[in-house]
């Protein structure tokens, strides 16, 4: 959630958070990601034949979703954080550039920099904003936006995505979500100015902006543009699910749907 000033309370839904109401079904993904990792278990030849031991490393096993999930974040948010002060750099703003890539390199992932680095220059990156909080009161959500640049003369918006590597050495593609999240931004009608304040400012970048997506990798980024021609049906879809959250919202404030109910009186026969 989101409000218009950090004294403010919360008044509109994250755009993640609107996206986030598309039901996904990872049990499939969350079973695969359990045996894999019992299997791979050094204790498990030690553990066959042991029903005990065998359920201990199971139980253990049974939430490596939800820690790869966990370590995939807060690796993002370190990548995330390089990425912003790359583009603080280049504002000539305050930074803290030396000191997120030693983050990445304390947890042994400094080559996202380094592939980060290498399309920042090959794409030639102007930044124009970084980490801008954006906000639409028509439909009401508001987000933050990774980056505002210009590209080749284009101004984009542009989102980050920490992605891992496939078995040929390739960074992994984005999910089609992006475009919902790229195309949320892009209809935005206001841009932070100060946030303590709650001071905003007509949206800028609304117009003739290309959308990007950009995949960063350990060995590789590419990045992707949102098809122009599928933007009104992905913003439908973002519309939809705006609709969505509000509903749920009213849903879980209403009373009790179901209640119990008895048994008719029986009626007396007549003679």
């Amino acid at each position: 959630m989101y409000s218009r000033s950090l004294l403010g309370l919360p008044e509109v839904p994250s755009i993640t958070t609107v996206i986030g109401q598309q039901h996904l079904d990872l049990t499939g993904w969350a079973s695969h990601m359990a045996t894999s990792a019992l299997i791979t278990d050094t204790r498990l030849p030690g553990a066959v034949g042991s029903p005990a031991k065998l359920k201990t490393l199971a139980r253990q096993c049974n939430d490596a979703a939800e820690r790869f999930r966990d370590d995939s974040a807060a690796r993002g948010d370190r990548v995330h954080d390089y990425a912003e002060q790359v583009a603080l750099r280049a504002l000539g703003m305050p930074h803290n550039l030396a000191e997120a890539r030693e983050a990445l390199a304390q947890h042994r992932e400094v080559n996202f920099a380094d592939r980060f680095d290498e399309w920042w220059e090959t794409y030639q990156v102007k930044p124009l904003a970084a980490e801008i909080t954006v906000w639409n009161h028509t439909v009401g959500y508001a987000g933050t936006l990774d980056l505002v640049a210009e590209i080749g003369g284009r101004v984009c918006l542009i989102d980050y995505k920490t992605r891992g590597t496939d078995r040929f050495g390739r960074v992994k593609g984005l999910s089609d979500n992006v475009v919902m999240q790229l195309a949320a931004g892009f209809k935005a009608e206001e841009s932070l100015v100060d946030a303590e304040a709650g001071t905003w400012e007509p949206w800028a970048y609304g117009e003739d902006a290309m959308l990007i997506g950009v995949a960063v990798g350990e060995t590789e980024v590419v990045a992707y543009q949102a098809n122009p021609q599928t933007l009104p049906q992905y913003w439908q879809k973002f519309w939809a699910l705006r609709q969505v959250w509000q509903y749920q919202q009213a849903v879980e404030a209403a009373p009790t749907p179901l209640q119990p109910l008895a048994p008719p009186i029986a009626m007396a026969q007549h003679s």
